[in-house]
């Protein structure tokens, strides 16, 4: 993968142990692009690079219960992120729900391929589609569609 990448991570609690390993697994590729994270995550992620002993560029917004997952959602729409891994916890409740929906409501209106789970993370992340200079992903539509 030679393109820098903008990747959001996000993890909620009973995940975030999933989101470390995935981060350690895939350090030396992450290492080379900017992570944008919800705070606890981030700390977390920061702390794993640095028991690993490689540098890694982490920026961390707010948790997300305190608006972390709203400020990814705008970065979304502001169209400065590539590609984003959210590991939800869907077997509790969330306290941010709403915000949980928009963040994964904005990846999709704004054509940002956005994963749930390890393995699409690691297809995503993966994809020699990154490399090519000459994909350009094509613009959503929403019209109705006829038959003829």
């Amino acid at each position: 993968m030679k393109k820098h990448l903008t990747i959001a991570l996000v993890a909620h609690d009973q995940r975030k142990a999933d989101m470390v390993s995935w981060v350690k697994y895939n350090a030396p590729l992450l290492s080379r692009h900017h992570l944008v994270c919800t705070g606890t995550t981030g700390g977390l992620i920061k702390d794993a690079f640095n028991e690993l002993g490689i540098e890694a560029d982490v920026e961390c917004m707010n948790s997300g219960p305190m608006g972390g997952d709203a400020e990814i959602a705008a970065k979304v729409v502001r169209n400065e992120i590539d590609l984003a891994v959210f590991l939800i916890d869907d077997l509790n409740p969330q306290p941010h729900e709403a915000d949980i929906q928009m963040l994964l409501r904005q990846c999709r209106l704004h054509n940002v391929p956005i994963a749930c789970n390890r393995i699409s993370a690691d297809l995503m992340i993966s994809s020699a589609l990154w490399d090519n200079e000459d994909y350009h992903p094509t613009e959503q539509t929403y019209v109705k569609f006829d038959r003829c």
